[in-house]
């Protein structure tokens, strides 16, 4: 499974047995909570089957959703680098497997291996580069444009065509692009009725 995460994807065959020898699997329900944000964890998660989102949420509970991440995708890197607390939550989506990877396993792979370094480092500015990204999305787009914009994101080319095969609801995506739930339900509207997308139980088609 490291072989297909992009941050472990030079590993030789060897450094990636070291590396798993030393890793716990985990599986989990739908809606279970992960990380904290404030916790003082320090593991790697690599996602093996599921789907979890990364959210940030205040004290009257009001949460911006950061990230919906799949199998093959990991979270938690920050807590490898530095001894800070976790800067987001992370709760499971779907039924979600997990590998967990501690950061005195990742530190001695990582002291061994220089292209298990850059790659790190290139994640992190990859994830500097996203963060950038949203920025400017909240700031200079309107909320039809930033809805517009993270359904395009969202979407997998299947069969042709971009699917969204996610089970997100309108509340979902408002806490994403920081809007109303009503806004998008009136936007995810006037795109089916434009024929930009079609909706149905499972999936939106862009």
């Amino acid at each position: 499974m490291l072989n297909h995460v992009y941050m472990f994807s030079e590993l030789e065959p060897t450094d990636a047995g070291v590396l798993t020898e030393h890793t716990t699997t985990r599986t989990y329900p739908a809606n279970a909570i992960l990380i904290n944000e404030g916790d003082q964890t320090d593991s790697l998660y690599v996602i093996l089957e599921g789907e979890v989102k990364v959210y940030a949420s205040d004290e009257n509970g009001k949460e911006v959703i950061l990230n919906i991440l799949k199998p093959g995708e990991y979270f938690g890197e920050l807590a490898l680098v530095d001894d800070q607390p976790r800067s987001a939550s992370v709760m499971t989506m779907t039924p979600t497997k997990v590998m967990i990877i501690s950061k005195a396993s990742f530190k001695k792979c990582l002291s061994e291996n220089t292209d298990l370094a850059f790659n790190l480092i290139r994640a992190l500015a990859r994830q500097v580069r996203a963060l950038t990204d949203n920025v400017k999305s909240l700031a200079l787009m309107d909320v039809y444009g930033r809805v517009a914009n993270v359904l395009h994101d969202l979407a997998e080319e299947k069969d042709g065509v971009k699917v969204i095969e996610q089970k997100l609801t309108h509340q979902d995506i408002a806490n994403m692009v920081g809007a109303s739930r009503e806004m998008v339900s009136r936007i995810q509207k006037d795109l089916a009725k434009g024929g930009y997308i079609s909706i149905e139980k499972k999936s939106i088609t862009i």
